[in-house]
């Protein structure tokens, strides 16, 4: 590949997943997480299998600390050439159990974040002959969940940003693409403390009766971030072994 891709909320689950493929591909990935201990462990778990990476804390909500991010970038002199939004926080409970403030947090990292990265991306890939942004969503931005009304409608905001940010770019000329990925059910993280009936019984409800691994997402972002999408922008890639058909 021969890139620079950055990958925020890399430290774990998909992001990190992400991180390791574009390495895999020959990327140069700089890792990007709120928690700096698990990234540096990420980060030196890949340089170990001998892959081109380097980390910095970013707390996506931040418009300096995305702004440190550039900067840092320049200094490299790095050419960013892929930014993967995915740092993200789940949320649960009805509308009525959602207080303004768990409203307030899930819409500052999940929506603010991607608007921030992909605003940095921006202005930074059309000065350098453009790019490729792939935004995380969710099925859940796609269907009405009564349990998550705070993800639902930050993931829901994300998609929509995506397709603005692709049309802008396109009808300015800026040689940037920009799509949303979409996973169902992941085996990330937050299933490690699940018990594995419990994991089997949700994996029931997908019709191709499995529940999605990282990989599975980092092969769609992947693609996405390839030269063979070239002519792909503005689209949604639902990664969800068929949970909306």
């Amino acid at each position: 590949m021969g890139k620079t891709a950055l990958v925020s909320g890399a430290g774990s689950g998909i992001g990190f997943a992400i991180a390791s493929r574009f390495v895999e591909e020959g990327a140069c990935v700089v890792l990007t997480d709120i928690d700096e201990e698990a990234l540096e462990k990420r980060a030196q778990e890949i340089t170990l299998g001998g892959g081109r990476t380097w980390s910095m804390g970013l707390d996506v909500s931040s418009e300096r600390a995305w702004s440190r991010i550039i900067e840092r970038l320049d200094e490299e002199s790095l050419s960013l050439d892929i930014m993967v939004n995915n740092a993200g926080i789940p949320a649960m409970g009805t509308i009525e159990e959602t207080d303004l403030a768990s409203w307030r947090r899930v819409m500052a990292i999940n929506l603010d974040g991607t608007f921030l990265g992909c605003k940095f991306a921006i202005s930074h890939m059309k000065q350098r002959g453009g790019g490729v942004i792939v935004n995380i969503s969710s099925i859940g931005a796609l269907r009405a969940s009564v349990v998550g009304p705070a993800y639902g409608a930050s993931k829901a905001g994300v998609w929509n940003l995506t397709r603005t940010v692709a049309l802008h770019c396109a009808r300015s000329g800026y040689n940037i693409r920009c799509n949303s990925v979409h996973p169902g059910l992941t085996r990330t993280p937050m299933m490690n403390d699940m018990p594995e009936d419990m994991i089997a019984r949700m994996a029931a409800t997908v019709p191709t009766g499995k529940v999605a691994e990282p990989e599975d997402i980092a092969s769609a972002v992947l693609y996405l971030a390839s030269d063979e999408a070239r002519q792909v922008t503005g689209s949604t890639l639902v990664v969800d072994g068929g949970m909306l058909a």
